[in-house]
């Protein structure tokens, strides 16, 4: 019997079958390119997000250097708010304790250290951004108060109805050491209120308070008040508002970026427009 020449099955033209031996012989190159040889590394995503908590203090100031960082480099500032000290579920150190989402914190200098000596601050990072000043305010409309000296102050405080402070750097500094400079702790404090983590220029707004202190660039963007001005210097108490990156942060060096930016001539008119005076760029040893 003769052989007889290869006949496809019925119902597969020949075509069809060259083309599946073809599409093998690519599915199996293609294959052998997957193995270990070949693998590659994912590539790293940049960073496109932080998240940076921030006190009252340099709130004003960092509002408007996100925008410009943001369209600088591209990459999106998530902003939380809280004051820098209290008992609030607000206050930073809460936040922190938490472990909330946080790559940058931005608070005053007592309190960022007291965080960078915990190690919740990754050490080295702490850098001083603005020095702040604290100011008197009233509603608007009424009449300015004399605060031009230390007799000044006293007098217009032992005659307020009222008046209100942070429980924050400054209010924490008016209630515990200033009054008692003065020698009129224990007829003010009666009438004072220490504010959590509200800006006191709304309660002063409000008519809550006939008088309010808070650092000046916290009093600059409330309405509703008049800023009478600061304190006398030998009454002042001048708070450094400080950054640092936060331990836990997954973005430490994009952290360290920001804060660079913020340190640097570039953001020092924004500083000075909020009511701040730049402070030393170099981080603490």
């Amino acid at each position: 019997m003769k052989d007889r020449p290869f006949q496809p099955k019925a119902g597969r033209p020949q075509s069809l079958v060259r083309r599946g031996a073809v599409r093998s012989a690519l599915l199996l190159g293609l294959a052998s390119l997957t193995g270990p040889a070949f693998a590659r590394e994912p590539k790293p995503v940049a960073v496109r997000e932080l998240h940076v908590v921030t006190s009252g203090g340099f709130t004003a100031a960092f509002e408007a250097l996100a925008k410009k960082y943001e369209r600088d480099t591209g990459v999106h500032i998530v902003t939380e708010h809280g004051p820098s000290m209290g008992d609030t579920p607000q206050a930073i150190p809460n936040r922190l304790a938490r472990h909330e989402d946080a790559d940058v914190v931005i608070l005053a200098r007592s309190g960022l250290d007291k965080l960078a000596q915990a190690g919740t601050v990754t050490s080295g990072t702490v850098t001083d951004l603005g020095l702040s000043k604290i100011a008197v305010a009233v509603k608007a409309g009424a009449p300015a108060p004399d605060i031009s000296t230390p007799d000044a102050v006293r007098a217009t405080l032992v005659n307020a109805k009222s008046v209100a402070w942070s429980d924050s750097a400054s209010g924490v500094y008016i209630q515990s050491v200033m009054l008692d400079k003065l020698g009129i702790a224990d007829q003010v404090r009666p009438k004072g209120r220490m504010i959590p983590a509200t800006p006191v220029g709304r309660i002063v707004a409000q008519g809550e308070a006939e008088i309010g202190f808070q650092q000046l660039s916290e009093l600059k963007p409330v309405q509703g008040i008049r800023i009478v001005g600061l304190l006398p210097d030998s009454l002042q108490k001048v708070t450094p508002f400080s950054a640092g990156v936060v331990a836990y942060s997954p973005h430490q060096a994009e952290a360290k970026a920001l804060i660079a930016y913020l340190s640097s001539p570039k953001a020092y008119p924004i500083i000075r427009d909020s009511g701040l005076e730049p402070a030393s760029q170099k981080a603490k040893p």
